[in-house]
């Protein structure tokens, strides 16, 4: 597992990465391009339906040659800060960073913030100037459904992540209310449907607004939605971020650390000598006798790592320690789990293209 890219450029190329890689995290990467993958797809789809009149464009007034705003340059030094603050940040520090927790802390380059602030707010003046007419004039724009996937993948992000942090601690309330800030702060503990309840809400009422078919929307981001939710999946099967499955008792790791058969007692063998990770395991299901678990062997001709998996050097840093590794991304799973997020890659891939064949048979 390779919970960012130097780990991957190491396993790969054998080589000691550039230290700026272990801040390309896995899961962060893959759900970037969840994104660009979406809004590749929807706006492939929404010109479709645009040629074909089953979607037409609304009327924007937009002020035209007007000089910037106080607002406009305040949002992009604020914006610009936050990115400075945090990016320029990383490569300032002379600390060792652990990405997670500083992404999420108060740790920052006040001097990488203040450079991309009056960068970014010095752009936005110079784009206003170059525009800036004797007298400003509101002006009448047709704007294509297309032509507003920009709009549509921001409100996307934002309502999506917000939902799932939401749903997640709703799930958990018990730790919400122990840490509030910390559970809202934490970089992990998402919730997918939460995620897409609020984003879909937001959407809907986005789409209304600009007078988007809301049903014809729908059908145009249904095969993107299934293809990025694939891609999203793969990020957290690379950096082993917690969404596998329950515990496979059918296998265990031998001696070498490969994935062999285990006889049913292997199991019980392993919850009786106990452990962190097992102590870790009981907790999350409130005692041991709880830890959800089943027996179910592969066909021979599946690969034994199909059917359960360790997840080695996941980002979550949960299990047991891997013999002989050192530093950060030590841990492995044993007892092992069911790989879920390779079968919803699967799952969901077969579906894109179910729904992509069919987007020019159904209406």
């Amino acid at each position: 597992m390779y919970p960012n890219l130097y780990y991957f450029l190491k396993d790969a190329l054998g080589i000691e990465p550039w230290g700026f890689t272990q801040y390309i995290n896995s899961f962060g990467f893959f759900v970037a391009l969840s994104f660009l993958l979406a809004a590749y797809l929807l706006a492939t789809e929404l010109k479709r339906k645009e040629g074909e009149g089953l979607i037409a464009g609304s009327t924007d007034k937009i002020l035209v040659g007007a000089p910037a705003t106080w607002g406009e340059l305040t949002g992009n030094f604020l914006f610009g800060f936050i990115v400075g603050y945090k990016l320029l940040g990383v490569f300032l520090s002379s600390e060792d960073i652990h990405p997670q927790e500083y992404i999420f802390s108060s740790k920052g380059s006040i001097l990488g913030g203040v450079l991309l602030a009056v960068l970014f707010a010095g752009l936005k003046y110079r784009e206003k100037e170059s525009q800036k007419l004797p007298k400003p004039e509101m002006r009448s724009e047709l704007v294509m459904p297309h032509q507003r996937v920009s709009d549509i993948t921001v409100i996307a992000a934002i309502a999506g992540f917000a939902g799932a942090k939401l749903f997640d601690n709703l799930e958990n309330w018990d730790r919400f209310v122990q840490d509030p800030i910390g559970s809202f702060l934490s970089p992990s503990g998402l919730t997918f449907y939460g995620g897409l309840i609020c984003a879909a809400i937001a959407i809907i009422w986005f789409a209304r607004k600009k007078k988007i078919a809301i049903l014809h929307l729908c059908d145009a981001v249904a095969p993107a939605l299934m293809l990025s939710y694939a891609s999203g999946r793969i990020g957290c099967h690379v950096s082993g971020d917690g969404d596998w499955g329950i515990i496979n008792k059918a296998y265990t790791l031998d001696g070498d650390g490969n994935i062999v058969k285990a006889d049913p007692e292997t199991f019980s063998r392993t919850i009786a000598a106990g452990g962190e990770y097992i102590d870790y395991l009981a907790r999350e299901a409130g005692s041991v006798d709880k830890i959800p678990a089943a027996f179910v062997e592969g066909p021979s001709f599946l690969p034994n790592w199909f059917m359960a998996y360790n997840y080695p050097h996941n980002v979550n840093e949960v299990g047991t320690l891997i013999p002989g590794c050192q530093g950060p991304y030590c841990m492995q799973l044993n007892p092992l789990v069911f790989p879920t997020p390779l079968y919803e890659i699967i799952a969901c891939t077969i579906l894109f293209m179910l729904l992509w064949s069919l987007r020019k048979k159904v209406k």
